[in-house]
């Protein structure tokens, strides 16, 4: 009771409350951004397997009908991929990929096919 009077006990108190709060704002600030990094890690694979699996399809269309058609659209659930094929030069066939995603961004992507093995051979991003 001695100290509490002499004001010892109020300043020490504020301190430790002060040390908590600190301690306690620097793990929600690592929190939030281990949070954003996940989600942003999820978006960039969702879209890279978006790519992959439109070049797949694309593919396999160039390997049974013989030609890529000159444009199309391939909807996913997330967004859609939209592509435009260009004339051949020689052996190689190119392809712009598009991918509009529902947060609005676009991305694009192109694919360099060779005519004569009918396979992606380049990918550009």
């Amino acid at each position: 009771m001695k100290n509490n009077q002499q004001g010892f006990t109020y300043p020490l108190t504020l301190c430790l409350l002060f040390l908590f709060i600190m301690f306690f704002s620097m793990h929600i600030e690592r929190l939030q951004t281990e949070r954003m990094l996940a989600h942003e890690t999820a978006a960039i694979l969702q879209q890279e397997y978006y790519f992959l699996s439109s070049v797949k399809k694309i593919e396999v269309i160039f390997q049974s009908g013989g030609s890529i058609p000159s444009k199309g659209t391939i909807i996913y659930l997330n967004g859609t991929m939209n592509y435009q094929a260009e004339t051949p030069s020689g052996y190689v066939q190119k392809v712009i990929f598009t991918l509009r995603t529902k947060e609005e961004e676009s991305i694009i992507g192109r694919g360099f096919f060779d005519t004569r093995t009918k396979k992606l051979i380049k990918w550009v991003e």
